[in-house]
């Protein structure tokens, strides 16, 4: 579905783009992703729209096939910073997440309804897994959900391709970031 509008109470979130993720990404679509990103958090900011900035320091700890990582050693310091290039405002809201989705026992809901926000716009790493997530969580808290898929990245391309295809397009509208910059543009 092709992005219909931008709500006056609209937030952006962006997932995991810290420092020990992103610099393990080093592929152009995922390098892309990240420029997207930030380019759209400089725009809701310059609108005086809230950016909402995620990050990770955990996981949940029950068992999955895949297991855990071969290198269970504590991240290194700075893992869980956020990148230099969000440029980090003391206007942007920080939530640490410890699972999957970033409203899990975060607080983010909270947040969301006490700045009267109606619409989340939606970036981050992984596609499959930390924006899927907070998609689903989104949806299910009754938000409009905005996926902006050229601002999102995922280590496997076959994964970002079926949450962007077939799971996406079930929890809210996506859009390219130059079609979510003209519509705020737009509605401002």
């Amino acid at each position: 579905m092709p992005l219909t509008t931008i709500d006056p109470t609209s937030a952006l979130v962006v997932v995991d783009l810290q420092k020990g993720i992103v610099s393990a990404l080093t592929d152009a679509p995922v390098t892309a992703s990240v420029k997207q990103a930030t380019h759209l958090a400089t725009e809701f900011r310059r609108h005086g729209l809230p950016v909402i900035l995620v990050n990770v320091t955990g996981r949940a700890p029950g068992r999955t096939d895949t297991g855990r990582s071969a290198n269970s050693a504590a991240p290194a310091a700075g893992w869980a910073d956020l990148i230099d290039e969000l440029d980090v405002r003391p206007t942007d809201h920080l939530i640490t997440k410890r699972r999957r989705s970033a409203f899990h026992d975060t607080g983010l809901d909270t947040l969301l309804r006490d700045l009267g926000v109606t619409q989340v716009v939606l970036t981050g790493i992984a596609t499959s897994s930390g924006v899927e997530s907070t998609a689903r969580s989104a949806s299910d808290h009754g938000y409009h959900v905005v996926l902006v898929t050229d601002a999102m990245g995922d280590p496997d391309p076959e994964a970002h391709r079926h949450s962007v295809g077939r799971v996406f397009p079930k929890l809210g509208e996506t859009a390219t970031t130059a079609a979510v910059v003209d519509m705020v543009e737009a509605t401002r």
